[in-house]
This record gives C-alpha cells, sequence and structure tokens, in this order.
C-alpha cells in the first residue's frame, strides 16, 4: 500500500508546498529550491495553471527535483497527474475511494489526516504513512505526541503551520518522518 511512499519521505524530510500562480515564476522556484539544497516540491492544484506548472516542471527539471502534487481530491486528478508523470501524489484528505484510486495509479502518495477516526480509516486500508494537516489546527507537536501512543506504527509528515522556527520541534518527534510547508520559498 502507498506504493513506497517511504523511500520519498525518507529522502525528502523538508517538503516545500508550493502555489504556483504563473508559469513564469517556475524557474525561479526551482532554482531557489536547488540553492537551499531541496530536491523535492509539492505543487499544489490550486490555481487554474497548476496542471501545466506540472507539465513544465517534469518536461524541464525531472533529472533535478523530485515533483510531487498536492491537493489531490478525486479520480480525474490522479488520472491527469499519472498523465505527466508525477513522482508522488498528496492529499489533504482520506476516504476509502480515494485510497483505493490512490493505491491502483501505481503512483507513491500521502494522504490527509488530522483525527484518530482518519487515521484508522486509512490503517484499515494498509497505510502506514499520513499528512497530518492542517497540523496547527488539530493539536500540532501535542496531538502527534499523543497519536505516538495510539498509533505507534504510523508515521508522519505535518503540515498546515509548520514555520522554520517550529519545523525542527517536529522532526524531533520520532514518529515524523518529514514535514512540509511553504516557508521554504519566503
Amino acid at each position: 500500500m502507498q506504493n513506497n511512499i517511504q523511500r520519498v519521505l525518507e529522502k525528502n524530510n523538508l517538503i516545500p508546498v508550493v502555489t504556483i500562480n504563473d508559469l513564469e515564476e517556475i524557474d525561479s522556484i526551482i532554482q531557489s529550491l536547488i540553492k537551499k539544497g531541496i530536491f523535492c516540491i509539492e505543487v499544489t492544484l490550486r490555481t487554474p495553471c497548476a496542471f501545466d506548472a506540472l507539465r513544465q516542471i517534469k518536461l524541464n527539471y525531472s533529472n533535478q527535483i523530485l515533483l510531487g502534487v498536492g491537493t489531490v481530491i478525486n479520480q480525474q486528478q490522479i488520472d491527469q497527474v499519472k498523465e505527466i508523470g508525477v513522482d508522488f501524489i498528496v492529499s489533504p484528505a482520506t476516504s476509502t475511494n480515494l485510497l483505493e484510486s490512490l493505491n491502483k495509479s501505481g503512483i507513491p502518495f500521502i494522504t490527509g489526516v488530522a483525527t484518530p477516526s482518519d487515521i484508522l480509516l486509512g490503517m484499515e486500508a494498509g497505510c502506514t504513512y499520513f499528512k497530518f494537516f492542517p497540523a496547527n489546527l488539530f493539536g500540532g507537536i501535542d496531538a502527534l505526541k499523543a497519536y505516538a501512543q495510539l498509533f505507534p506504527e504510523i508515521k508522519f509528515c505535518p503540515t498546515g503551520g509548520v514555520k522554520e522556527n517550529t519545523y525542527n520541534d517536529y522532526l524531533s518527534l520520532p514518529n515524523v518522518i518529514s514535514v512540509g510547508g511553504s516557508w521554504m520559498l519566503k
């Protein structure tokens, strides 16, 4: 299950979450990440040009950066990003249908959870890695400490409110494998 997302997360403990509003900004974004020693990006599907941005990054930077796509919530989006050839998928939520579709895609993926019920739903589908989202609204570090006791085999990638001055606190937790955020581009 999850099409080997573990390898992606272990190699990239910092995952920049990027919303691209204009294709002209792609080169500067990628160059900024590479200069910082970050070779991974999660492009969100929040703008009209997101799919074009994914295509452009895949075409021009596939040998330099691991291309992920975020905010994936349905089969149609999965089909589109599979055609583009993204390296991993991130979803903000978990559902039975979404988990089935993501698993069938063959692309490494991580789905979002916030509550114990979300985690249990994913576990029942065979998942052991989750995006904890939005971390700042659902208890942050304290929640992850509690989840370590309840679900010791589960690993998280918290996003949502993780900042430059807090990401190391998250990464110090034994159940956190990586963190995502937008601060890396500021």
